[in-house]
């Protein structure tokens, strides 16, 4: 049976994919205690990464669609780390939001929503979380956008 937030998921027609492996030398997560570290997702489809620099070739719209698949990555890896159950998750903590721009672009938090907004609506109360989103000059393999995770294991 699906957790709470998969049947959220599937509303929003959304479906979780299995957690990437490492790209170099670190594990996807870190369970420490109740917290869940979970490593930098960047952003990704089924078609590879999703590459673009925000303030030239890509807009906020465009960036916050990037950061978007950040999330369900995310929430992918802390359903490994839980064992499976994803209401296991007691609640989102803190994402650090990386998004590669050009140096006058200033929209980032714009960018980072788009994972905010599908943490909430996934885990909706436990979803809400601090956050800090910060312009990169450069990203792995050229990613629009990588977000790093804590959650709260109950």
């Amino acid at each position: 049976m699906p957790s709470s937030v998969e049947a959220r998921l599937a509303e929003l027609g959304l479906t979780l994919v299995e957690p990437s492996a490492p790209a170099a030398n670190y594990v996807p997560y870190v369970v420490s205690g109740s917290l869940v570290f979970v490593s930098g997702q960047i952003s990704q489809d089924a078609n590879g990464p999703i590459r673009g620099k925000l303030g030239a070739d890509m807009d906020a719209e465009a960036g916050a669609a990037a950061a978007r698949t950040c999330g369900l990555a995310l929430i992918a890896q802390a359903r490994a780390a839980a064992g499976g159950d994803l209401d296991r998750i007691k609640r989102v903590v803190k994402l650090l939001g990386l998004v590669n721009s050009t140096p006058d672009f200033t929209d980032q938090p714009k960018v980072v929503n788009g994972c905010s907004d599908l943490l909430v609506a996934a885990f909706g109360d436990r979803g809400r979380h601090a956050r800090s989103a910060v312009g990169a000059p450069s990203l792995p393999l050229g990613a629009a956008v990588e977000i790093e995770g804590i959650f709260e294991l109950g």
